[in-house]
C-alpha cells in the first residue's frame, strides 16, 4: 500500500508539473509588477512563464512523465495567465477590449465544452489541437510583445500580431466547437 502511494506521488510530482505550478505561482507576481509599473520585471516574469509553458509539455513527452494532473493543470495555467493578462492589459488600455472578449469567450467555450463532454461521456480527455496551440502561442507572443513595447517605445506597432492573435483564437474556438460536437456524436 505504501509503495503504491509512493509510485503515485512520483507520477504527480515531477519536473513538468513543477514547471506548471511555477507558472501558476508567477501570475500574482506578474500582476503585481504591472500594477506597480515594474514593466521590465513584468517582461522577465511573463517570458519565463511562457517558456515554462513550452518546456513542461516538451519534458513530459520526451521523458514519458505525462500525468493526469499535468494534463489538467497545464491548460488551466495557460488560461489563468492569459485571461489575467488580457483583462489587465484592457484595463490599462494597452490592448483593445474586443480582443480580450474574444480570448475569454474562446476559453469559456473550451472549458464549458470540456465540462459538458465530461457530464455526457464521463471522460476527461483533453487533447489540444494544433489550432489551439497556435492560438495560445499567438496570445503569449502578443502579450510579450506588448510588454516589450511598454518597456521600449520605439518598437513597431502590434496591429498585425493583434489580428493574428484574434484570428487564431477565433479559428481555434470554432475548431474546438466542431471537435466537441463530433466527439459527442461519435
Amino acid at each position: 500500500m505504501n509503495e503504491k502511494m509512493n509510485n503515485s506521488s512520483q507520477r504527480v510530482i515531477n519536473l513538468p508539473n513543477f514547471l506548471t505550478i511555477l507558472r501558476i505561482l508567477a501570475i500574482p507576481l506578474f500582476v503585481t509588477t504591472i500594477i506597480y509599473h515594474k514593466y521590465l520585471i513584468a517582461l522577465v516574469v511573463f517570458i519565463s512563464a511562457a517558456i515554462t509553458d513550452a518546456l513542461d509539455g516538451y519534458i513530459a513527452r520526451k521523458t514519458n512523465q505525462k500525468t493526469d494532473i499535468g494534463g489538467m493543470l497545464d491548460p488551466l495555467a495557460d488560461k489563468i495567465l492569459l485571461t489575467t493578462s488580457f483583462v489587465l492589459f484592457s484595463y490599462y488600455e494597452w490592448t483593445p477590449i474586443w480582443l480580450t472578449i474574444i480570448v475569454i469567450t474562446r476559453d469559456t467555450i473550451v472549458v464549458v465544452g470540456w465540462f459538458i463532454i465530461y457530464l455526457v461521456r464521463h471522460t476527461t480527455i483533453i487533447k489540444p489541437s494544433i489550432l489551439g496551440k497556435a492560438a495560445i502561442a499567438a496570445q503569449l507572443i502578443f502579450i510579450a510583445y506588448k510588454i516589450i513595447q511598454i518597456n521600449y517605445a520605439q518598437f513597431p506597432d502590434s496591429t498585425i500580431l493583434m489580428i493574428l492573435t484574434a484570428f487564431f483564437t477565433v479559428i481555434s474556438g470554432l475548431h474546438y466547437i466542431y471537435k466537441g460536437f463530433a466527439y459527442n456524436n461519435g
